[in-house]
């Protein structure tokens, strides 16, 4: 069984950092692109950083440029989220995503389709 566990979540202070992780089973996913998405309450699910499967890709949401690294260690088949200075507007569940099918493409496109963790929760506060 696949399995997407997101860990790494947290109650910090505006300014603060954090590592999220993602730790993939069931299957390697060497070959396909990975990502972030996060979801605020009341809201939808948005894109956050995406990774292309060997890393060469990364694309980031333009509220996170320049505060947060997506990268991965496909011998550890582990994708991670760097969040430095956060902010209040940052709160909300994180997702894992990976691909069901190995793309090799260099821009995110993920969908109900492809695998999802469970997220975790990170929560900014002023």
């Amino acid at each position: 069984q696949v399995q997407l566990v997101e860990s790494g979540g947290g109650l910090v202070q505006a300014g603060d950092s954090l590592r999220l992780s993602c730790a993939a089973s069931g299957r390697t996913f060497s070959r396909q692109a990975m990502g972030w998405f996060r979801q605020a309450p009341g809201k939808e699910r948005d894109f956050v950083a995406f990774i292309s499967w060997n890393g060469g890709s990364t694309n980031y949401a333009d509220s996170v440029k320049g505060r947060f690294t997506i990268s991965r260690d496909n011998a550890k088949n582990t994708v991670y989220l760097q969040m430095n200075s956060l902010k209040p507007e940052d709160t909300g569940v994180y997702y894992c995503t990976a691909e069901r099918f190995p793309s090799y493409r260099n821009y995110p496109q993920f969908g109900a389709n492809d695998y999802w963790g469970q997220g975790t929760q990170v929560t900014v506060s002023s």
